[in-house]
């Protein structure tokens, strides 16, 4: 095979991933919450249970017209929705499917996917900052103060399986596991999945979007097209971390099904973790703003450090 067609199918193999599992979330989403609260969700659309009600909610988002307020900064404001969303999408280029299926193994792989993915958050605070509005910029607010809170922890946590693996590489870090760590890295799990909870502002960290404050945050003013962007960006990072969780913290492709079948082991164990975002917005009511900082600084970090440290004294003994 040609480099040049090796590179195109990886590309379009990325590209399909990213267009189909954040729907793919979505709509586990409609279903999931509504069983959880005796409600039927979506059922008519598409004929069979609603499966295609984010395709309708798609065409509906297209046919709504696209308003920029007059005060608003227009090109930060229409930038936003891409800076928001792109950086989901270039971090699925590292994450490792199963063994050998990668878009592009990176030796600082876990250094790379952390980087992009804070590259993200700044999409919501430029819509913030260019809607020209006073709830819009509230929430832009709470985000930069939700990121520097949150982003500690989260690569306090993931620092600490790639110490215990010896590698960067997310592939190493896949062979490396052992089922024993599923014991020995627990706080750091929890820690990272609260701290990535935080990050995509998910319930019950979803402050910048508290509509019973603040309507919708910094996504206040965005219609149509635009904010459809942004709920696709929430999706696909959930998407991102679940499967991120999965390769660090689960063991990816490694499981009882062959290697062949890694793939399949991945994606179950993504899909898995994405139900527990979705089963805790459920389940837990909204923090309140000074909460929400003492959860990061006060237990996250601390937890975070000690499991830093655990994971150091234990490769140093069994050196």
């Amino acid at each position: 095979m040609s480099t040049a067609l090796d590179v195109a199918l990886r590309v379009v193999a990325v590209l399909v991933a990213f267009l189909l599992l954040p729907l793919l979330v979505g709509q586990a989403e409609h279903k999931v919450m509504a069983h959880m609260q005796s409600r039927l969700g979506p059922m008519y659309a598409g004929g069979f249970h609603g499966w295609a009600q984010l395709v309708a909610d798609g065409v509906k988002f297209a046919q709504k017209e696209d308003v920029v307020p007059a005060a608003a900064d227009r090109a930060v404001f229409r930038l936003a929705p891409v800076v928001a969303l792109v950086p989901y999408l270039v971090a699925l280029v590292a994450i490792p499917l199963g063994p050998g299926q990668v878009a592009q193994e990176l030796d600082l792989g876990l250094f790379f996917v952390l980087a992009v993915l804070g590259v993200g958050v700044l999409g919501q605070l430029m819509a913030g900052w260019a809607s020209a509005s006073k709830f819009a910029l509230l929430g832009g607010l709470r985000t930069a103060a939700q990121l520097m809170a949150y982003e500690l922890p989260l690569v306090l946590a993931a620092a600490s399986v790639a110490m215990a693996a010896g590698t960067l590489s997310l592939n190493g870090i896949v062979q490396a596991w052992r089922p024993w760590w599923l014991v020995w890295q627990a706080v750091a799990l929890l820690v990272f999945f609260g701290a990535a909870l935080a990050e995509l502002a998910r319930p019950p960290f979803d402050m910048p979007y508290a509509d019973s404050e603040i309507i919708f945050g910094p996504l206040t003013e965005y219609t149509g097209l635009r904010f459809a962007l942004f709920l696709l960006a929430e999706y696909a990072g959930i998407v991102v971390f679940s499967a991120l969780t999965a390769v660090l913290f689960l063991g990816g492709w490694r499981g009882p099904a062959p290697e062949a079948l890694g793939w399949l082991w991945t994606l179950l164990k993504t899909f898995a973790v994405a139900f527990v975002v979705i089963w805790v917005r459920v389940s837990y009511p909204r923090l309140r703003e000074d909460q929400l900082q003492r959860f990061a600084w006060q237990v996250l970090v601390p937890a975070a450090l000690v499991q830093l440290v655990l994971t150091g004294v234990v490769r140093v003994v069994a050196a």
